[in-house]
């Protein structure tokens, strides 16, 4: 379920316009997280690591109004819930597209992003597994700690969801520390809507 945002209230409607013109909208920022807590927390209660950030993430985001906003034709809408689209590697060195449905409650989005997660790594292939834009889509490089990424792109694709990339945990002297990046439509939010993601994604990891 969605609703459209109402252009003439907005106070972005300038800088929609603006940055709708652009060939390549999309912008990207790279930060560090701290997963300690949320890293021992896994270990002691036998949680999935991956799940478990994955769902700090969405809580995150469907909190933060513009990572909810979308582009349709002319409009602006703002979906009730975004779930998640990751990519799930595999033994063989491929990956899969995977769908989860975000629910508030951990345990119930463990159990079915554990039911997913095996689905794909079972399925061969490479198949879009959800249609429309109400999802992250998420990649997990758990051997690179990047400091900066880019993404494949059709530009012919009308797409306007955030494209969110976990790297690899280092154990350094003040803690563990992931590199999270993230890659938004500038014509539906900037700068300070990433860095209040990065805020409220780091007080869920350390809850």
């Amino acid at each position: 379920m969605y609703r459209i945002l109402e252009m003439e209230k907005w106070s972005r409607k300038d800088h929609f316009s603006f940055f709708s013109q652009f060939e390549e909208p999309f912008f990207g920022i790279s930060a560090q997280v701290d997963c300690s807590k949320a890293y021992h927390l896994c270990k002691e209660r036998n949680y999935s690591f991956f799940l478990y950030y994955l769902h700090a993430s969405l809580l995150a985001i469907n909190a933060i109004e513009p990572f909810r906003y979308r582009i349709l034709k002319e409009n602006v809408i703002i979906y009730d819930q975004i779930d998640a689209s990751p990519t799930i590697n595999r033994e063989d060195g491929t990956f899969g597209f995977s769908y989860m449905a975000f629910y508030e409650n951990f345990e119930k989005f463990q159990s079915e992003g554990k039911q997913e997660i095996k689905r794909v790594r079972e399925t061969p292939g490479l198949k879009p597994a959800v249609e429309g834009e109400n999802v992250i889509h998420y990649s997990s490089l758990p051997w690179i700690n990047f400091t900066s990424i880019s993404h494949a792109r059709s530009f012919s694709f009308p797409d306007s969801s955030p494209k969110i990339t976990f790297g690899k945990v280092i154990d350094s002297n003040d803690g563990l520390k992931m590199p999270v990046s993230v890659h938004a439509h500038h014509a539906l939010m900037d700068g300070i809507h990433v860095a209040q993601f990065f805020n409220e994604f780091q007080k869920n990891l350390d809850r």
